[in-house]
């Protein structure tokens, strides 16, 4: 992305592609006129297939406290107690300022990386069959495509089933 566009970008937007450039992805991040906050409106606002959204879910260990990213398809709900199983500890949800805190970002518009923490990242394996994904980037109406497997290798994602 040029230095003019990227200006022009929500503050958060613009972190999700200085983000993007550090981890050699090559990404244009898009701000779309209607909303992306959902699967079903992303899929919409970016003319795909729901399956083909990256839902950036945070989680943490109920024994642990720590936080883990989950980048699920947009057509799977999340097996929480198979995820538990693979990951070895009982998942909470974090509230929406935990999340914030932990991803410097607002449900809605949390992208898979550019976080202010750093978290460890799982990657459903349905999102691996696509030819391109698209992701939610910083804000609501923020969105940005790109391979799965460089999303995969840009993040150090670990590749689950989670639906079980």
């Amino acid at each position: 992305m040029n230095s003019t566009a990227r200006s022009v970008l929500p503050d958060a937007a613009r972190r999700v592609a200085d983000a993007a450039e550090k981890l050699g992805l090559p990404v244009e991040v898009m701000i779309m006129p209607e909303t992306t906050r959902t699967a079903d409106e992303a899929a919409a606002a970016c003319g795909c297939r729901v399956g083909q959204i990256v839902k950036s879910l945070v989680f943490t260990g109920a024994e642990s406290g720590r936080d883990i990213l989950l980048l699920v398809s947009g057509d799977n709900r999340v097996d929480e107690a198979g995820v538990a199983a693979y990951i070895g500890e009982t998942l909470e949800r974090p509230r929406g300022a935990q999340v914030r805190k932990v991803t410097g970002f607002a449900i809605g518009g949390i992208p898979p990386f550019g976080h202010d923490s750093p978290l460890a990242t799982y990657i459903d394996a349905d999102l691996l069959e696509h030819q391109i994904v698209w992701a939610a980037a910083g804000t609501p109406n923020a969105v940005f495509s790109c391979s799965p497997l460089a999303l995969q290798q840009a993040t150090g994602a670990q590749t689950i089933s989670v639906t079980g």
